[in-house]
């Protein structure tokens, strides 16, 4: 009996292995927040974090560049135009430029050229221009009662929220043959710029001036990034020369308006080029990420339905 009794002491004393469970409540003998050595060694670091080359970072900024050289390009034409220095006969030939130019990158770097991708394009198109030209005169007096004060700043203002929210990522619209569809922020960034560009046709003095800039301007926001996600879709290096070419030609524009809008817009062009990328290679050094199984669970799978 005695010797009994003391293999019972025993055992009552001995202390039960700590084990590593989600759920269940305090283990007895082991505060709640105890660990032992053994919760450490799943642990990884850093697993997620990507080491960046500072080429492929710069040429990624590219897009950035270019579409900030589109807007300004149109920014530009708007100045012009108020200015009296372009007329509409010259903005609707540029306009019907810019629309062949567009559509014959879109049946080139298409996957398949077909009568009906063809067919489809031009009635959509002429919709476009027919609502347009009806919608004209409402446009031309849509602002009357309202400053022009208020209507430049609201223009600068809708114009920044354009810039900020667009998705320089891929297109406004769905491209062909595209499987994603445009983004939640990149829709209010578009309408945005369509507001942005009603408000200054609203100051033009014809209806056929304010045709031809929302025309010019609609062309641009809507199919611009199009054109350019196609053209990279086709080939990157023909993309890059592309883009290299916008950006020279919209410095040389902006450089006959005003020198010092020429100067601000090459130290934009280069702060995004290569400071930004510099600065965000030397930012990974300083990235610290820790892993484990106290981590929430994540789904390894795309969710369609």
């Amino acid at each position: 009996m005695a010797m009994e009794t003391d293999f019972n002491e025993k055992s009552s004393r001995i202390k039960p292995k700590w084990r590593k469970v989600a759920y269940g409540g305090m283990q007895p003998g082991f505060d709640d927040n105890y660990t032992d050595e053994s919760f450490l060694e799943d642990m990884v670091m850093n697993a997620n974090v990507v080491k960046r080359d500072m080429l492929k970072v710069m040429l990624d900024s590219v897009s950035i560049s270019q579409y900030l050289c589109i807007v300004t390009l149109v920014v530009l034409v708007w100045t012009y135009t108020l200015r009296s220095t372009i007329n509409e006969n010259t903005l609707l030939l540029v306009d019907i430029s810019l629309l062949g130019l567009g559509f014959c990158v879109l049946l080139l770097t298409a996957d398949m050229l077909s009568l009906n991708l063809l067919l489809n394009y031009a009635l959509k198109i002429s919709f476009f221009m027919t609502g347009l030209y009806v919608l004209s005169p409402i446009y031309h007096t849509l602002t009357r009662s309202i400053s022009s004060d208020s209507i430049w700043a609201l223009t600068v203002s809708l114009i920044i929220l354009h810039l900020f929210l667009h998705d320089y990522s891929g297109s406004t619209v769905k491209a062909p043959g595209a499987l994603e569809q445009p983004t939640f922020m990149s829709n209010i960034s578009l309408n945005a710029s369509i507001v942005a560009s009603l408000l200054i046709a609203s100051r033009l003095p014809s209806r056929l001036h304010v045709f031809a800039i929302v025309l010019f301007s609609l062309q641009v926001f809507l199919f611009a990034p199009l054109v350019t996600y196609c053209i990279k879709k086709y080939s990157f290096w023909l993309y890059l020369l592309f883009s290299l070419v916008l950006m020279a030609v919209t410095l040389a524009f902006a450089y006959r308006l005003h020198r010092l809008l020429f100067v601000l817009l090459l130290s934009l062009l280069a702060f995004i080029t290569l400071v930004c990328p510099y600065w965000l290679i030397r930012l990974q050094e300083y990235k610290f990420e820790i892993n484990g199984p106290w981590d929430e669970a994540k789904l390894c799978f795309n969710i369609t339905e």
